[in-house]
């Protein structure tokens, strides 16, 4: 989620399974899982699909790459966190049996192939040959088997909502998944980062010490890890993709500020930084020496509000605000083209997404105080948004809607507050209304939409505690549904209460942008917002 960006989560009638499988099962092509909509601005980082140029099949080896990012790595449990700041670090040294490259579609990754029952409730996977940890141990699929596990007993923000049955070890390469009932987005939620293998039993020692170094089949080993600063990863030298990684060393630099990150890329003091804000992309492109990456993401930017709120509960409120917020204006200004004004939850590179049919509330200053007249403040009423400092373009955002709001007699107060206490005040629901992002861990519908309408889930409606029992009947049914046209059905109804009932304002789908150095090549930019550097070369 932002991962807040979510790093983010998770969401069929018998008559459909068989449509079900015939559908996930052409998901192990990649085809189910197209984000069709993403850039072709890289290779896919699937080794099963990437193109080798002659300069990959000699690449240049060694080299620091120094990776500027906006928030510390604070924990590396892989069940335990969320946020992309960890998420992103986490991916570096845990790998899962099936990935999602840069276009967003399924491929294997520590398996080699992966089938799936006609039933739709037996997953088997065959391990890829000659798999290591970075400590040179086998991994077998009793390592599987305990990964999984321990992901279903903790739990955690991004648990495994397939209700499973059995995980067993057929033998040393082959691992079965038993699933009580199909769920559709099961393999898609594979992939993401939380699933992860780790050795059997932490390799033989405690949980707490296993996390402050832990050992993974990623294409990275944790060297040195300041919570409250950088972290340092030096090469796994056991890493299944023959040769890789290029680099020796990959560093995640701490720099808060994001005026002070592209500083610092200008001056060559990092190689790449991972929030390039919008209104900086133009300038980083043209630069001499600098280059910026374009990727379509799985985020939707948004205006959240705490259902819990007294102003916020009413209904006419929320409308009032989303009538007289000009999101086509708002997008144009603030995303200098990087960006597609949003009119539903989804972003266009995730299926069902209906950005193009959803009847969203669009700017329309007299029917906002219509609304607003209908609610319980009349009037007007003073309000406070809860902004993230560090990042300009939020603060922008904020500015804007702070003015719309005055045109109908919300006073709006913006409390711009540094990102951990940002985090923790909505984490408690101490916010009225705040500005934050959504987003997908996979290529899957649910992954967004469960993260965000589950009432009783992880983030109680992403921490709006927004309940409609209609809108949780449609989250479960389309968990349940085949992908097709009833899927599509159930997704468009549910968006379209959402859009009528605005618990949050979906703003704009923004592009995933890298600013980097011009002498670097082979970053894989994803559609989640992460990265891969594994095929990274820096020339001299």
């Amino acid at each position: 989620m932002s991962y807040f960006n979510v790093s983010v989560k998770k969401p069929v009638l018998l008559g459909a399974i068989a449509v079900l499988l015939l559908m996930v099962i052409a998901g192990c092509s990649g085809s189910n899982n197209k984000a069709a909509s993403n850039k072709d601005a890289q290779e896919s980082a699937s080794p099963a699909t990437a193109t080798q140029s002659p300069q990959a099949a000699e690449p240049a080896v060694g080299g620091t790459f120094v990776y500027g990012r906006p928030a510390s790595v604070t924990s590396l449990d892989l069940h335990n966190q969320i946020t992309s700041n960890n998420a992103f670090a986490i991916d570096k040294v845990f790998e899962s049996l099936v990935a999602f490259d840069s276009k967003g579609e399924i491929v294997d990754w520590l398996a080699k192939s992966h089938s799936i029952s006609q039933d739709g409730l037996t997953y088997t996977f065959e391990l890829r040959d000659g798999l290591k940890f970075s400590n040179g141990t086998d991994v077998t699929a009793e390592d599987a088997v305990f990964s999984l596990e321990r992901h279903l007993k903790v739990g955690g923000p991004l648990a495994i909502s397939a209700k499973v049955e059995a995980i067993k070890a057929q033998d040393n390469k082959t691992l079965v998944i038993t699933l009580k009932e199909p769920y559709t987005p099961f393999i898609s939620e594979l992939s993401n980062f939380s699933n992860g293998i780790l050795p059997n039993n932490f390799g033989g020692v405690s949980e707490e010490e296993f996390f402050k170094k832990p050992i993974g089949t990623g294409p990275f080993v944790v060297e040195t890890w300041d919570t409250a600063g950088d972290l340092t990863f030096t090469k796994n030298k056991f890493y299944w993709q023959e040769g890789k990684p290029y680099i020796d060393k990959l560093i995640y630099k701490l720099i808060e500020d994001d005026s002070q990150a592209i500083n610092q890329l200008k001056a060559g003091e990092v190689n790449a930084i991972e929030s390039l804000a919008l209104q900086n992309a133009n300038e980083i492109k043209d630069g001499t020496d600098t280059k910026v990456i374009t990727n379509g993401s799985w985020v939707t930017e948004q205006l959240f509000f705490n259902t819990l709120d007294e102003h916020f509960s009413d209904v006419h409120v929320r409308r009032a605000l989303a009538l007289v917020l000009d999101r086509e204006g708002l997008t144009k200004a603030l995303t200098f083209g990087y960006a597609q004004t949003a009119n539903s939850l989804l972003p266009t590179t995730i299926p069902y997404n209906s950005n193009d049919t959803i009847k969203a509330l669009n700017f329309n200053v007299e029917a906002a105080k219509e609304e607003l007249a209908k609610s319980a403040f009349p009037n007007g009423f003073t309000t406070k948004l809860l902004v993230a400092s560090g990042n300009s373009t939020r603060a922008q955002e904020a500015q804007i809607i702070q003015a719309a709001g005055q045109t109908i007699g919300i006073k709006i107060e913006i409390e711009s507050i540094e990102l951990a206490t940002f985090r923790e005040r909505f984490f408690a629901y101490d916010f009225a209304a705040m500005l934050n992002s959504g987003q997908a861990d996979s290529p899957e519908a649910n992954s967004i939409i469960a993260f965000q309408t589950d009432p009783e889930g992880f983030s109680k409606s992403y921490w709006t505690h927004y309940t409609n029992d209609e809108v949780t009947k449609l989250l479960y049914e389309g968990q349940k549904t085949a992908d097709g046209d009833a899927r599509a059905q159930i997704y468009t109804k549910l968006l379209q209460t959402l859009a009528d009932e605005v618990p949050y304002i979906p703003l704009y789908y923004p592009d995933v942008l890298k600013g980097i150095r011009s002498s670097v090549d082979g970053l894989v930019v994803l559609p989640n917002g992460s990265a891969r550097f594994e095929d990274v070369r820096i020339s001299q």
